[in-house]
């Protein structure tokens, strides 16, 4: 599976601590790699969009949808406690 990252989510990334980033783009590995690894805890978040929540550390989630063969990143946010 290839990874799209829609512009949103390059801004929150962008926006975001550099310990926030690294631990993205390590998630991103295994999701590239097994979307059921358990260092995501990936999950359908919204069933009528199509839409998966995965983690990105304990304080950030990262979500996207899955078109074919792409997972597309939506946005990086904090995790809303």
């Amino acid at each position: 599976m290839r990874i799209d990252i829609s512009k949103r989510a390059l801004e929150s990334l962008n926006d975001a601590p550099q310990p926030v980033r690294k631990a993205f783009h390590k998630q991103l590995a295994y999701l590239e790699h097994n979307l059921h690894h358990p260092s995501l805890r990936a999950k359908k978040y919204d069933e009528a969009k199509d839409l998966w929540q995965a983690r990105v550390n304990q304080s950030w989630r990262f979500y996207f949808l899955i078109h074919h063969d792409a997972y597309i990143i939506s946005d990086v946010i904090p995790h809303p406690k």
